[in-house]
C-alpha cells in the first residue's frame, strides 16, 4: 500500500468509500475490503452505518491499530458544544476510542468558522481524533481555515476524478501541506466505458477504472472508491504493480474541466 503524507498523518492512498452502504451488507464489504489490505475506511454521520463500519472492522481481525478510520461531523453540529458530542456519538457507534481522521463534512457560513474549527481542534486535544480536516472547501475557505485552525489541518476531502478540473484546490492543499482526498474518484462509474481511458489500460493490462484511480495516486492523492460489488473490492485495490508514463497522465489530465462536477447541493459553496 502506498500513503499520502500530510501534516504528520499518513493516509493510505487507496480507501473504501461507504456512503450509501448501508446494513449488513456494508458490515459485510468493509471485512471483506480490510482482509483484501484495505487499511483506509472512510464514512461519516450522515451515511447512518457507523455501527455497521465499526462491526466490520471488528469481524476482519485486523488490528485496530493498522486502519485509517475517517468520520465526517455534519453542518447541523458545528456549534462547538455540539461538534464535540456529535463527535463522541460517532465514536460510541463505531465503538472505538478514537478515529485516525475527522472532517466537517461541508462548509457552514451559518456558524462562524474560527468557532467551528476552535471545537474541531480541541477534539484533536482531547483524544478523540488523531488528525482533523476539511471537506468540500475551495481555494478561499481552505485559505482561511489554515489561517484560523490551532491544529493542523491533514486534508481536504472533496470530489476528484478525470472529468473535473481541481488544479486549483490541489495546489491550495499542497501549500499547506494539506492532502487531498478524492470521493467520487470514478466519477460515479462513468469512467468505465470511456474510450481514452480505457484505451490506455488495454496498454497496461488494465480496466478504465485502474487507470484513473492510478491517475490520482500518481499525484499523491488519496482516492476512497464506493462500491457495493465484492469482486470490485479488489480491483479498485490492484493499481500498485503499474506506472502511467508523462504522456498518459496529461492525457487524462487534459479530460477535466469545471463543469465536470457530479455532486451539487444547494447549500455548497461557490466552486472554484
Amino acid at each position: 500500500m502506498q500513503y499520502v503524507e500530510a501534516n504528520g498523518a499518513r493516509i493510505p492512498a487507496i480507501g473504501l468509500g461507504t456512503w450509501e452502504l448501508r446494513g449488513r451488507a456494508c458490515a459485510r464489504l468493509v471485512e471483506q475490503a480490510l482482509r483484501l489490505g484495505y487499511r483506509h475506511i472512510d464514512t461519516a454521520q450522515m451515511y447512518e452505518n457507523e455501527r455497521e463500519v465499526g462491526d466490520g472492522l471488528r469481524a476482519s481481525g485486523i488490528d485496530r491499530d493498522a486502519v485509517f478510520v475517517t468520520t465526517k461531523v455534519w453542518t447541523t453540529h458545528f456549534a462547538p458544544n455540539d461538534l464535540e458530542r456529535s463527535v463522541k456519538e460517532s465514536l460510541r457507534q463505531l465503538r472505538l476510542a478514537q478515529v485516525d481522521l475527522v472532517l466537517l463534512h461541508w462548509p457552514n457560513p451559518r456558524i462562524p468558522l474560527s468557532e467551528t474549527l476552535g471545537a474541531l481542534a480541541n477534539v484533536r486535544r482531547l483524544g478523540m481524533a488523531r488528525h482533523i480536516g476539511v471537506s468540500n472547501f475551495t481555494v478561499a475557505l481552505i485559505e482561511e481555515a489554515v489561517a484560523l485552525c490551532p491544529e493542523p489541518l491533514v486534508c481536504d476531502q472533496v470530489e476528484y476524478h478525470p472529468y473535473l478540473d481541481q488544479a486549483k484546490v490541489l495546489e491550495a492543499c499542497r501549500r499547506h501541506d494539506m492532502a487531498l482526498v478524492a470521493y467520487s474518484p470514478i466519477a460515479k462509474g462513468r469512467i468505465k466505458t470511456d474510450d481514452v481511458l480505457s484505451r490506455i489500460g488495454a496498454a497496461h493490462g488494465k480496466t478504465a477504472a485502474q487507470v484513473c484511480l492510478r491517475w490520482l495516486v500518481q499525484q499523491n492523492v488519496a482516492a476512497i472508491p464506493r462500491t457495493s460489488r465484492i469482486e470490485r473490492l479488489s480491483e479498485n485495490i490492484d493499481i500498485f504493480d503499474f506506472t502511467l508514463g508523462d504522456a498518459e497522465m496529461a492525457r487524462i489530465s487534459a479530460m477535466g474541466s469545471a463543469g465536470g462536477r457530479l455532486t451539487d447541493f444547494g447549500f455548497a459553496p461557490k466552486w472554484d
